[in-house]
This record gives C-alpha cells, sequence and structure tokens, in this order.
C-alpha cells in the first residue's frame, strides 16, 4: 500500500477505539486533526485498509458498516436497540469451516457469526 497521511490516520484511529465506528464517526474524529479530509476520501481508505485485512468491516444490515482494528479471527456482537459492537472473547471455530466445506463439496474461505443481542445498557434503560 502506497503511503498516506490520511490512510494513516484513518488507520491509527480505527485502531485507537474499541467502539467499531462507522464511516461517519471515523470521519468527525479524524476530521478534528486533519480539517482537509473528506468523507470520501475516508471511506475509500477505509474500504481499501478493509480489503487488505488491516481493519475488519462488520456489515450491518441497516447499511452503516462497523471498523475495527483488531484483526485476529473473532466474532461479534450487535445490540439490537442501541447498535453497539461488542467484541465477543470466545474460541474461533475453524472446525466449521472443515464441515461446511464437506457438505457443501466447496473450500470455505471464512466465516462471520454475529450474536444479536440486548446490551446491558439497554436492558436497564440507559
Amino acid at each position: 500500500m502506497n503511503y498516506s497521511r490520511q490512510r494513516e490516520q484513518v488507520l491509527e484511529y480505527v485502531k485507537s477505539v474499541k467502539t467499531h465506528p462507522t464511516a461517519e464517526t471515523v470521519y468527525n474524529k479524524v476530521r478534528e486533526k486533519n480539517s482537509n479530509i473528506s468523507l470520501g476520501t475516508v471511506y475509500r481508505n477505509l474500504d481499501k485498509l478493509s480489503k487488505e485485512g488491516k481493519l475488519l468491516r462488520i456489515k450491518m444490515a441497516n447499511g452503516k458498516d462497523r471498523f475495527d482494528g483488531y484483526t485476529s479471527k473473532h466474532y461479534h456482537a450487535i445490540c439490537t436497540k442501541c447498535d453497539r459492537v461488542f467484541d465477543v472473547s470466545l474460541d474461533y471455530f475453524n472446525n466449521v469451516d472443515k464441515v461446511v466445506a464437506k457438505k457443501l463439496n466447496c473450500n470455505v474461505l471464512s466465516h462471520d457469526i454475529i450474536f444479536n443481542i440486548i446490551c446491558p445498557d439497554c436492558e436497564r434503560g440507559f
């Protein structure tokens, strides 16, 4: 990847937080330090960084994908009330890939499991 100061700022921000930000959040935070960055530039850099495996893209049903700087294989939980995304500390089930590959007679590259939850804050009414 060619060096880009803006790309580096996007990557640094996403890796510095555990909140799984949207592109708009990344844009607003990076813009605090670099007022010249555009929303389009943030979208392009997030796309490039996720395709290169430097960030994870978490596909959201509402179309507002989230990004994760923790790129090791892991699962996520999404609150159905507030849309917050949480990392799930759970062993990655490599065996699932083998089972599915055998059942479908194909090569499984990876899998994602998203747990739909109501987070503790929403349960308590916060």
